[in-house]
């Protein structure tokens, strides 16, 4: 099942994107093309698949982090619930 996602702002600075994850949903593998900070807006934890394995993220609703471009992934609701979040990519 895929995550979902819908672009709020889109201009010559950033790209705002709020992700919807119902349990079990990914991404997809992907590389980030921009510097980006993620909002989580509940607390849980989300499976992240990259090229060194395979590895559990506690995140925090409300608390911010910020990863720079050319992150490669495959993001993983392991929760029982929906999860949400914000991304900024910094253009």
């Amino acid at each position: 099942m895929k995550a979902t996602s819908v672009v709020q702002i889109q201009n010559e600075r950033v790209i705002v994107t709020e992700w919807r994850f119902a349990p079990g949903a990914e991404t997809g593998h992907h590389v980030h093309a921009h510097d980006y900070v993620v909002v989580p807006l509940v607390t849980g934890t989300l499976r992240l698949e990259e090229p060194t394995g395979t590895r559990d993220a506690a995140l925090t609703a409300g608390v911010s982090y910020a990863r720079p471009a050319g992150v490669a992934h495959n993001v993983i609701n392991a929760n029982s619930f929906d999860f949400r979040f914000i991304e900024v990519e910094l253009i």
